[in-house]
């Protein structure tokens, strides 16, 4: 009769604790927005070089009690031709590197997506504000990692920076380091947490 009250017991708390948290949208400060998914209706934020915290996307965590997890979507962008992509000269490969870090300075992790671009179906979704035909951007996201980074208690604020963006096409190879160039694009920025 013990074992059952006790396993009753932690069956509760478990299910207490899990029933506290929150996953919500979180607070983002964009330095630079790329626009709005005409498809998703999700906002696109482009990931800039810099070496400095406060000059990066700034994520305001609500008040929380632990570790939070901070999670988005980290895609790469392409600047889509239509001319390019009939002549076929439209494959790219792009490998972008952020860091997300606290407002010192301090690692928390780093991300990686790696993608091929060879048609618009490798478009993740085109970006409404365009001066093109159907009024949108030729630069869109393409390819998709979900990053997730645990924020160390303490921590109201996480901070994501670009690092540097290798890109291959059929004639070229670059590299992209020099700051407050894009090297990437988020979007879809939750927190999930345990209330105050």
């Amino acid at each position: 009769m013990f074992r059952v009250v006790t396993l009753a017991f932690v069956m509760v708390a478990t299910l207490s604790a899990a029933q506290s948290r929150r996953l919500e949208p979180a607070e983002v400060r964009c330095p630079s927005v790329l626009g709005v998914g005409v498809e998703t209706d999700l906002v696109f934020c482009d990931v800039l070089i810099q070496r400095e915290p406060d000059q990066g996307i700034v994520v305001t965590l609500p008040p929380h009690r632990g570790e939070p997890t901070l999670s988005f979507n980290l895609h790469n962008r392409h600047t889509y031709s239509v001319e390019e992509e009939r002549g076929g000269r439209g494959f790219a490969r792009y490998m972008a590197s952020i860091a997300v870090v606290t407002m010192s300075g301090a690692v928390l992790t780093q991300g990686v997506v790696l993608s091929e671009f060879r048609s618009v179906s490798d478009l993740i979704d085109r970006v409404s504000g365009g001066a093109g035909p159907e009024g949108v951007k030729a630069v869109a996201p393409t390819g998709l990692e979900r990053v997730f980074v645990t924020i160390p208690p303490g921590e109201d604020q996480a901070v994501i920076v670009g690092r540097s963006l290798d890109i291959a096409r059929t004639d070229s190879r670059d590299t992209v380091n020099s700051l407050n160039r894009p090297v990437a694009v988020i979007s879809d920025v939750q927190v999930e947490y345990r209330p105050r």
